[in-house]
């Protein structure tokens, strides 16, 4: 369960810095707007990796040899990836080059926000299937917790300003290589 939790703050780093950004951004931005994204996100990272999950059950029994290592390179990718980003330099000018399209106040943007944030859970998904573990727990899990630190994340955004959104995903990223290396770890100390 803890590990599913994790995996959970690990994939909402994405949505959560969205949100921060878009606290900052957004003058005034209205509780209405920061729910209607929150859900968004949510229900994306939920759907997104039960999407995986199936994808990986059609092909697992061409991949059973050496899922371990899939599900370690999915991880350490996706992880990577975001921790990358985290140490990138980002300046608060960031706010004046978002068009309309890329805001959550747009329905249209929201939509493909919350889709590019939730890539990385379809392919947490696809790893849970190659190591057999059910989908539907951990998807929530994902969800919900997407769900309240997206919340949460609009309302930091309008309070403290993008220092923490570097960190959130910086750590989001570690975390999610650090569960991909106790995959590996747990499958190949079972060979021995």
């Amino acid at each position: 369960m803890i590990t599913y939790l994790l995996v959970a703050i690990g994939l909402a780093m994405d949505a959560f810095a969205v949100s921060v950004s878009s606290g900052i951004c957004i003058p005034n931005l209205k509780p209405r707007y920061s729910f209607r994204a929150a859900f968004a996100f949510g229900l994306f990272q939920f759907a997104m990796p039960v999407i995986g999950w199936f994808a990986g059950e059609a092909f697992r029994s061409l991949i059973q040899g050496f899922d371990h290592w899939i599900a370690f390179g999915l991880l350490a990718f996706v992880g990577g990836k975001m921790a990358l980003e985290g140490l990138e330099k980002k300046d608060e000018a960031a706010c004046q080059d978002k068009g309309p399209k890329r805001s959550i106040l747009d329905l249209g943007g929201l939509l493909v926000l919350a889709l590019a944030t939730s890539i990385d859970a379809l392919a947490v998904g696809l790893s849970y299937s190659v190591i057999q573990t059910p989908i539907l727990l951990p998807a929530a899990i994902i969800g919900l917790v997407t769900f309240g630190l997206s919340l949460l994340g609009c309302e930091f955004g309008k309070r403290i300003g993008t220092k923490f959104e570097k960190w959130a995903e910086l750590a989001g990223g570690l975390a999610l290589m650090g569960i991909g290396v106790k995959i590996l770890l747990e499958h190949l100390i079972k060979a021995i």
